[in-house]
């Protein structure tokens, strides 16, 4: 079971409220997803293809990311989905954004990555990806929606902006 900390539209913290996975969450409650677009020092972006079983499969996104287990800053959120997602360890990212999702009763967090790490040395999660490209700004900006998700990063990366 994995347990969420409730917040409101304006990303503050609803205390005494635990979200619970896979359960209702009532309008004007949020639970915290943060999303990390990497860049490559070179300019090349990391994209990760979603495992085959997982909602939208076989998809490719331009972020690692995940929802904040109860008690996670953002930032610490963000840490540990790099990491597990693609094996890339950065204490230091830079906040680009923040987007309310009433749909989903989520409160995305965006953050930038800029890393030299080896291309070579990305790590793949079991259930969660199955391959991994580095792609340059304009293959990442001419992909289709059906086949890139979370296209909201190109909202908040100046080069990426239309």
């Amino acid at each position: 079971m994995e347990l969420w900390d409730a917040y409101d539209e304006n990303f503050n913290l609803i205390e005494g409220i635990a979200l619970t996975r896979g359960e209702k969450i009532d309008d004007g409650v949020f639970h915290l997803v943060c999303d990390i677009i990497v860049r490559h020092a070179d300019g090349d972006y990391l994209i990760m293809q979603r495992d085959a079983r997982k909602h939208y499969g076989g998809m490719w996104e331009a972020t690692a990311g995940g929802s904040a287990l109860v008690g996670e800053s953002p930032l610490q959120c963000a840490v540990r989905e790099l990491f597990e997602e693609t094996g890339i360890y950065a204490e230091t990212l830079t906040e680009v954004g923040r987007v309310i999702d009433t749909e989903c009763h989520s409160a995305y967090v965006e953050y930038l990555c800029i890393t030299d790490c080896d291309k070579n040395s990305v790590k793949l999660q079991e259930g969660e990806t199955s391959d991994f490209r580095w792609v340059n700004r304009e293959t990442l900006l001419k992909m289709k929606k059906d086949e890139l998700i979370t296209d909201r990063m190109q909202l908040f990366i100046d080069e990426l902006k239309g």
